[in-house]
């Protein structure tokens, strides 16, 4: 239990930067409708299920659309 207790301070703000990461990713992917690939459902599910950083990371880079 101590150890989680130094480790807390470094845990706290990449947990939080996750659910932000999270957060703008979802808001993304419901405000559009056009991706470069998959469909809305496809990018949900890989952005939830991928939460530590890599599915909002392979939305932004693989599946949002450029013209925007």
């Amino acid at each position: 239990m101590d150890t989680l207790k130094e480790w807390l301070p470094f845990l706290i703000p990449i947990i939080l930067v996750e659910f932000i990461l999270l957060a703008v990713t979802i808001r993304h992917i419901l405000k559009h409708d056009h991706y470069k690939r998959g469909t809305r459902a496809l990018w949900l599910v890989i952005a939830i299920v991928g939460m530590q950083f890599i599915g909002p990371i392979l939305y932004f880079t693989m599946g949002k659309a450029d013209d925007e």
